[in-house]
């Protein structure tokens, strides 16, 4: 008769990340001794997702997904490129957009915690699962969930997910799953900050109009024009930096005559309905984060020893 039970499985699963028969197995083994389990577990090398934790993980996957009017851009981590191919890791990565879609969590810290759909185990434990199977230290870094009518996007295999949001009568129009694509595709190639000017934050404003105050004061033909001049000019550029920030003043990639906020219009009118842009979120894979530099020859003299 087994010395343990099964919350001391789920433990040992938790604190180690392996999956469910290895530590039963490493239980069997150590007689119901935790410590020892961990320590069996250890040595067969199956705990060692918490030695890869420290490595750098800036490359991954990210995901943008949609079912019925719920959407969710997702980013997953790891440490090569390579991952992103992985068929294993591409559906752990899609499980856990599911997941998200399915409970909204309202951290990853709370995702964790939550059962990974297709799965028996956690999303942690599912994490855990895939490190120690690829080999590489992987983090579900941030998510983004919205309800609405939504469209995905997903740019570069994976490099950049977007999501828009849209207030819509013509969502079952063949025609608006064209628009919408047409402007998830504007934002990941332009990475507006703000969808219009009521967004932009004032300090945000102040520190450009401070700029252009000070590249006009160093223009010998600028510094002595009268103020109101000035602040006419000021106002001007002001218009121009709206229009690489804010989603609906950017001039429409394919057909810069007009911008995104008049093609949107122009496009609702001709579907006979309304359709406005009301927000939307766009990750794109590592940003912000430090990069690994490998050095081939180093691996390679490595390798030779």
């Amino acid at each position: 008769m087994a010395n343990f039970t099964a919350a001391d499985v789920k433990n040992l699963r938790e604190q180690t990340g392996c999956g469910m028969m290895d530590c039963k197995k490493a239980l069997t083994e150590s007689n119901g001794d935790a410590e020892k389990a961990l320590e069996f577990l250890r040595e067969k090398g199956l705990a060692a997702a918490e030695k890869k934790a420290s490595r750098i993980a800036a490359e991954g996957l990210v995901v943008s997904m949609v079912e019925g009017n719920v959407g969710v851009v997702l980013e997953v981590n790891a440490e090569t490129d390579f991952v992103a191919k992985n068929e294993t890791f591409v559906e752990f990565v899609n499980n856990v957009a599911k997941t998200i879609i399915k409970n909204n969590p309202a951290s990853v810290e709370e995702l964790g915690g939550m059962h990974c759909e297709n799965t028996d185990m956690t999303v942690t434990e599912a994490l855990n699962d895939r490190i120690l199977v690829i080999g590489e230290n992987m983090k579900i870094r941030r998510f983004s969930r919205m309800e609405g009518n939504l469209v995905p996007y997903v740019h570069g295999g994976g490099k950049i997910g977007v999501l828009v949001n849209f207030d819509t009568d013509c969502a079952d129009k063949e025609e608006f799953a064209t628009v919408g694509k047409d402007v998830a595709m504007q934002i990941a190639f332009s990475n507006p900050s703000y969808l219009n000017e009521s967004e932009v934050p004032a300090e945000v404003v102040e520190k450009e109009k401070e700029i252009i105050k000070a590249q006009m004061e160093n223009d010998p033909k600028m510094a002595n024009k009268p103020e109101k001049v000035k602040e006419g000019i000021v106002n001007g550029r002001i218009g121009k930096v709206f229009q690489e920030i804010c989603l609906l003043d950017q001039p429409f990639v394919k057909e810069e005559k007009i911008n995104v906020k008049q093609y949107v219009a122009d496009a609702a009118k001709a579907m006979g309905g309304k359709m406005e842009i009301v927000s939307f979120v766009r990750i794109e894979k590592g940003e912000g984060l430090e990069k690994r530099e490998d050095n081939f020859a180093d691996e390679v003299a490595s390798m030779m020893k």
